[in-house]
C-alpha cells in the first residue's frame, strides 16, 4: 500500500519529464531550426515550468507554433499567453513551458546562408574584407 502512495506522488515529476522529452523531440525533427538556436539551454521553474532559451534563431512565436504543430496528438498543446517575438508560453500537458529567444533573427532568416555555417567558413569563392586565415599562413593576406 505504501508503495502505491509512491507511485503516485511521483506521477506529476514523470509528467513533467515526458512534457520536456515531447518539447524536446519536436524541436529536433526540425534540424535546420534546431541548429540555428545557439546557447540553447532549459532548466526547470520555481513553479514546476520549464524555462528554454536560445540565442539567434527564430522568433519565440515561431517556435511555438513549431512545436504545437511537431507534438503527438496525445500531448495537448494550447497557447498559454499571447506570444510575441521574444517571448512565448505554452501549456504542454498541463505543464507550463516559457519560451525566450535573445537577439533572435526570425524563420525567413535562417534559410539564407548564416555567418554560424560550416560551409560559409569554407567558402574560398566569396572574398571577405579580412584576410582568411590559411592566406595569413601562405603569406598572401
Amino acid at each position: 500500500m505504501r508503495r502505491l502512495r509512491l507511485e503516485r506522488a511521483g506521477e506529476p515529476a514523470a509528467r513533467r519529464y515526458e512534457a520536456l522529452g515531447r518539447v524536446m523531440a519536436a524541436l529536433t525533427r526540425d534540424a535546420e531550426t534546431f541548429e540555428s538556436c545557439r546557447d540553447l539551454s532549459w532548466w526547470r521553474g520555481g513553479d514546476q515550468s520549464w524555462h528554454i532559451e536560445w540565442r539567434d534563431g527564430p522568433y519565440a512565436r515561431e517556435l511555438a507554433d513549431l512545436i504545437a504543430a511537431r507534438i503527438l496528438p496525445e500531448a495537448p498543446v494550447t497557447a498559454a499567453g499571447p506570444p510575441s517575438a521574444t517571448q512565448a508560453t505554452l501549456d504542454v500537458m498541463g505543464v507550463l513551458f516559457v519560451l525566450r529567444a535573445v537577439d533572435p533573427l526570425g524563420r525567413a532568416r535562417l534559410s539564407r546562408p548564416s555567418l554560424w555555417r560550416l560551409r560559409d567558413a569554407l567558402d574560398t569563392t566569396r572574398r571577405t574584407p579580412s584576410p582568411q586565415p590559411w592566406e595569413r599562413l601562405l603569406g598572401n593576406g
